[in-house]
């Protein structure tokens, strides 16, 4: 078997050569620079060069992003190295045989110097110094100032990027395959933009040395001639004026070419896709534009003076591009718009039939019977919008959204009734009257008018249904009718407070810690999970929700939850000492016009309780231990006083010794589960306090 079939057949041989040729042609590179070479390989390298060039611009066009390209630094100092190897390779040949004529330097230098300088070198140079002057102060100096910063900007992103994809990970939003790749892309962007900052100082010196050879050949050529040749000046200076021109030419296409490559490459930034997509896209998504542009050359076409065709041929095109583009984009949406409705008739489809949307269960979800449903129908857009402005507020007094709230109608429900669902379990439902209103009479007297009494379902208060025809005398009398809908979502947002907790769910928690500022989420990196771990967190936040305290100053929360969670483990505690820190924030949330009114528990009851709280040897609480008749006897006294304050029309809380507020809070809550329990270092200071009494 051949060697040439071996290698075919062996990618570690095809490997190994490939390696061998890549080093054979940097040496080449080198030995060029010391060892004179023929025109001939000389202009078979230029010509290497000028392809190269073209080669490394097609591809900084149509790649999708910068990192496709990364290799670009290294081609870049292999091109550059090139172009320098040829150019001292050029100068040997100018300065040694320039005397000979125009062709001494090779056909490739000889066929630039008679196409670009017709003639005469004095167009040559000229020429030659626009090219450098393009190259070097223009695309060489933007496209090193773009590199700069974005390398900058890129070393600078790097921690809060690497945090970004640490949170992701932990949130479990991406795998650890996924991240690995992310962090790689990140490495490799990081050294992709460092490599170009310093890449961009090999074509900036490029054009310093085009220039500093270019000099070099025409004054070096001209004394040599003249010494060593017995050339006339003018002619030496013809000559290698020519010649020089010509080589400086044949080698600054090259580099301007790539120096263009660079800056396209690095001014790609963070767009995707290739130049002509993330130009000519952009460009032309604004239709508007397009036709002002239009127009204007249209009116220079018929200014006195200038020509018409120059300015209305492109006029017309650009005009009739931006008729077009808002029909192509309409196209595009109504096609995307139907299959992206095909997509989701598919996928409902699916989901119709996977056994796994069956066990899928509403967070919260309202019920209605078929009576009531063909009722709220009729008024849906106004129940959607009704219950987003409940999210909304819920939102703004506690701090966290809660679940989208799923609206219903079954068959097992009776007609009239409705249900609330929270995580598909009924935990209220009523009975609504069509054609009726609801009269809340509480205390005071009836109306005058013909009504079944019943209870107000979210707050238990006497109440009246109503025929709407008596609406008018209901007003009279100074009574306030209530739809079917406001008794609904009232009573479904009473719900809901009830049972907020529930509600807040671990990635609920976790989107709120990812919203907080960096350093918030450092604090958080610090106590979770080596003081506390966010189960822990989050049972933190359900305990303050139970008790209607909103969690909507986190930062405050989560300073308290940092100062205490190293020296206690118990969420009960934890909550204690979060509450005396945000005392300001849930006294002003129980105020009304600055004060605070309160009910205490009285001496009796608070030795009563403090008698009760059972220590170890530290003195710490390990237990309530106290007679259940006086837990009894708590309940009924507290009952009549509190049922009395609220006849009265207040607003109040009751406030107890700090030790002993969550076991009176356990007791109050069963009978009053919306009354609020306060302890006395939970009353700011500077808010004013009017006690109503106390209990016992």
């Amino acid at each position: 078997m051949s060697n040439a079939s071996l290698s075919a057949q062996n990618p570690v041989v095809r490997t190994s050569m490939r390696d061998i040729g890549f080093a054979v042609g940097i040496v080449v590179i080198l030995t060029v620079l010391f060892l004179p070479i023929p025109p001939l390989a000389i202009d078979i390298g230029l010509a290497i060069s000028i392809a190269l060039s073209v080669l490394i611009l097609m591809v900084s066009l149509w790649i999708q992003r910068p990192l496709e390209f990364s290799s670009f630094p290294t081609i870049l100092l292999i091109a550059t190295m090139l172009r320098l190897a040829l150019n001292v390779a050029t100068t040997r040949l100018i300065l040694s045989h320039g005397h000979e004529g125009s062709a001494a330097a090779g056909s490739i230098i000889n066929g630039f110097s008679k196409l670009v300088m017709s003639g005469d070198f004095v167009i040559g140079l000229v020429i030659f110094g626009i090219l450098i002057t393009v190259n070097f102060l223009v695309i060489t100096k933007g496209a090193s100032r773009i590199a700069e910063v974005g390398a900058r900007f890129t070393l600078d992103a790097i921690p809060g990027k690497q945090m970004a994809i640490d949170a992701d990970l932990a949130a479990g939003l991406i795998n650890d395959k996924e991240a690995f790749t992310r962090r790689r892309e990140l490495e490799e962007e990081s050294s992709f933009f460092g490599a170009m900052d310093g890449a961009s100082k090999f074509v900036r010196g490029d054009a310093i040395a085009g220039i500093i050879i270019t000099a070099v050949n025409i004054f070096g050529g001209i004394i040599i001639g003249v010494t060593r040749h017995d050339m006339a000046l003018g002619d030496a200076a013809n000559a290698f004026v020519r010649l020089s021109v010509g080589d400086g030419l044949v080698t600054q296409i090259p580099a301007l070419i790539v120096s263009l490559a660079a800056g396209l490459l690095v001014s790609k930034g963070g767009t995707r896709g290739t130049a002509e997509q993330t130009v000519l896209t952009q460009l032309g998504h604004y239709p508007r534009a397009l036709s002002v542009t239009g127009g204007l050359l249209f009116a220079l076409a018929f200014v006195p003076g200038l020509p018409f065709i120059a300015f209305a041929v492109p006029g017309g095109l650009i005009a009739f591009v931006a008729y077009q583009i808002p029909r192509k984009i309409a196209l595009e949406r109504a096609e995307q718009d139907e299959t992206r409705a095909r997509e989701a008739d598919v996928a409902k489809l699916v989901d119709k039939d996977s056994v796994k949307e069956s066990l899928k269960t509403a967070e919260i979800e309202l019920c209605l019977g078929k009576q009531l449903a063909t009722q709220m129908l009729t008024s849906h857009g106004e129940l959607a919008h009704r219950v987003s402005k409940m999210r909304r507020k819920f939102a703004q007094q506690y701090g966290f959204v809660v679940p989208d709230i799923k609206l219903s109608d079954s068959l097992g429900v009776a007609a009239k009734d409705y249900q609330i669902k929270i995580h598909g379990t009924v935990v209220a439902q009523h009975e609504l009257r069509v054609g009726e209103v609801l009269v809340i009479t509480g205390d005071a007297g009836q109306p005058d008018v013909p009504g079944d009494a019943v209870r107000e379902p979210a707050f238990g208060l006497n109440a009246m249904w109503i025929s709407q025809s008596f609406i008018n005398e209901i007003e009279r009398d100074g009574f306030t009718p209530i739809d079917n809908m406001s008794v609904m979502l009232t009573h479904l947002s009473e719900v809901i407070r009830n049972n907020l907790p529930q509600l807040l769910s671990y990635k609920d928690m976790r989107a709120l810690i990812d919203r907080l500022d960096p350093e918030y989420k450092r604090l958080v990196d610090d106590i979770c999970p080596s003081h506390i771990s966010y189960s822990g967190l989050q049972a933190v936040l359900k305990l303050l929700l139970a008790e209607r305290a909103s969690i909507r100053n986190l930062n405050l929360i989560l300073e308290a939850v940092a100062e205490i969670a190293p020296h206690v483990r118990r969420a009960e505690q934890i909550v204690e000492h979060v509450r005396m820190r945000i005392a300001q924030q849930i006294c002003g949330d129980l105020a009304e016009a600055g004060t605070l009114k309160v009910l205490r528990l009285g001496n009796r009851w608070d030795l009563a309780f403090h008698q009760g709280l059972k220590r170890d040897g530290k003195g710490d609480i390990v237990e309530f231990d106290i007679d259940p008749r006086l837990i009894e006897e708590f309940s009924g006294e507290a009952t009549a006083a509190i049922r009395q304050r609220m006849s009265q029309h207040h607003a109040f809380a009751i406030v107890t010794a700090p030790e002993a507020r969550p076991y009176v809070r356990l007791i109050v809550e069963r009978l009053f589960p919306a009354l609020p329990v306060l302890s006395h270092v939970e009353i700011s200071r500077g808010i004013e306090v009017e006690s109503l009494g106390t209990i016992s």
